[in-house]
């Protein structure tokens, strides 16, 4: 009998990574460098280091990111089209692209995955991990998640006036151990079926599986303080959770 490692091994893949040349949060962030490396380096090697994914694509518009991410050790094999490299162009858009490319030129994957370079924590043993689960499930799509910072019990609105309720209706007497638990998107990695992609238009399926990874490892950036947040965990590894206010 297959172990699970050997299973997923056998696996076909093809992990994309999406790359604008555009960001208005943080201007140039996939190839700003962090802590000394682009940081949509940080993706391709985790990538590539999972040993679960065949192909490594890098699906952009810009030039500069395509020059280091093939100097990184991915496949840039097309600039991306225009109509998807607006504020408007959807992740499931760019993906079937990419993957109609490869299938035109012969490649198939039995596999998708999708993984944001604003991720740069999300280590290959994630992605190993996730795959691991996922195909062990026989779900059709996985999402990592992370637990929640802020309980939705816990959440506030204010109406025109000051006045404070709940967001949802709680027991008041609730205390916070007390709380089930819940988790939230943490945007470091989806995988998905071909076919659920593909002839189904979706990234997330009927079968959806959660692969939790840790606060720490699950930054997205998007403005430089989640940069700077990022760098400081890289180069203070021993001191992850000793932030004290």
């Amino acid at each position: 009998m297959n172990s699970p490692d050997a299973i997923v091994d056998k696996q076909t893949c093809l992990g994309v990574i999406p790359a604008r040349g555009g960001s208005k949060g943080l201007p140039g962030k996939n190839i700003r460098l962090l802590d000394g490396k682009p940081l949509i380096e940080y993706s391709i090697e985790a990538a590539l280091k999972s040993g679960c994914v065949t192909r490594v694509v890098v699906s952009t518009d810009d030039e500069s990111i395509a020059h280091v991410a093939r100097l990184a050790g991915a496949e840039v094999p097309f600039l991306r089209p225009a109509e998807l490299a607006t504020d408007e162009a959807k992740s499931i858009d760019v993906l079937r692209h990419a993957v109609q490319h490869y299938e035109e030129k012969g490649h198939h994957h039995e596999h998708v995955l999708l993984l944001q370079p604003t991720s740069p924590l999300r280590t290959a043993t994630d992605i190993r991990e996730a795959m691991k689960q996922f195909l062990q499930s026989d779900a059709d799509s996985l999402q990592s998640i992370a637990p929640a910072r802020t309980h939705p019990y816990l959440l506030r609105q204010r109406t025109g006036v000051g006045q404070l309720t709940p967001y949802l209706e709680a027991e008041f007497h609730l205390r916070r151990q007390d709380l089930e638990k819940v988790y939230e998107l943490n945007g470091a990695l989806y995988l998905m079926k071909r076919n659920l992609l593909m002839e189904q238009g979706k990234i997330v399926g009927a079968s959806n599986q959660g692969y939790i990874m840790p606060a720490e490892r699950s930054i997205d950036i998007d403005t430089l303080w989640d940069f700077q947040l990022a760098e400081w965990i890289l180069r203070y590894p021993d001191r992850n959770g000793e932030i004290s206010l």
